[in-house]
């Protein structure tokens, strides 16, 4: 892994709490998706997203597949080498698929406090050997350290990776669906402190934009949006 880029903004003392651990960044991150996705519903799915060539029912679609990689790795304490084919219930109801796997997700992620599964705590985790796809992928063992591109990562970061994923990606489906929801502070602000770690500048592309400047007084989410190649404020066009 390269070494830190220069990251965001500082949040401040005032919104940098501890916040917190990796495990309770995942299940706040997944409590705030589903809050963001509340207004979400069939009439929606053609509209435009803020990533680039999407519209909320492909967002929808690769959001449900990321978290159903991230209960794998959560259960299994595995990470398969490969993504398989899509599951065709994402694809015939992705906003369906997207509640139900986040939901169970978050109830699984409550379940597993990082390092102390069924059988206690474990140092070392399970290695991936081989190509990880996307910051979920990584995310997704949350005990121990995992392999990643020959590099070690322990497993704090990897969970962080993927409460990361989840909570922006809560960001484009509310943006989308007309009704802006920002991210609550504490954890916007814990983001912003893991965000320069887990998307270096050498590495960003082609999964995150260029940070987008804001004001030196923007809150966390904005922040941490702008970090992440967001425009905090924009109104997207309605399909």
């Amino acid at each position: 892994m390269t070494g830190p880029a220069a990251g965001p903004p500082d949040p401040g003392p005032a919104a940098r709490p501890p916040g917190p651990g990796a495990g309770g960044l995942l299940a706040a991150a997944l409590e705030y998706a589903l809050r963001a996705a509340a207004p979400a519903g069939p009439g929606l799915l053609a509209r435009p997203t803020p990533c680039r060539g999407w519209d909320l029912s492909m967002l929808l679609r690769h959001v449900a597949e990321s978290l159903g990689v991230l209960q794998e790795g959560l259960t299994s304490r595995r990470i398969a080498l490969h993504p398989g084919p899509e599951d065709t219930a994402v694809t015939a109801d992705p906003l369906g698929a997207f509640r139900a796997r986040a939901a169970r997700l978050l109830a699984t992620s409550r379940e597993h406090a990082p390092g102390h599964g069924a059988d206690g705590p474990e140092p070392h985790g399970h290695p991936v050997h081989g190509p990880v796809n996307g910051l979920c992928r990584a995310a997704a063992l949350t005990h121990g350290v995992i392999l990643i591109g020959g590099h070690w990562l322990p497993g704090d970061i990897a969970a962080g990776a993927g409460a990361l994923e989840v909570a922006m990606h809560g960001w484009d489906i509310a943006l989308a669906c007309g009704r802006p929801e920002p991210i609550p502070v504490p954890l916007a602000a814990r983001l912003l402190q893991l965000s320069p770690l887990l998307v270096p500048a050498a590495g960003r592309a082609p999964l995150f934009a260029e940070p987008v400047p804001v004001p030196a007084a923007a809150g966390p989410s904005d922040q941490l949006a702008a970090f992440l190649g967001r425009v905090p404020g924009q109104r997207l066009p309605q399909a």
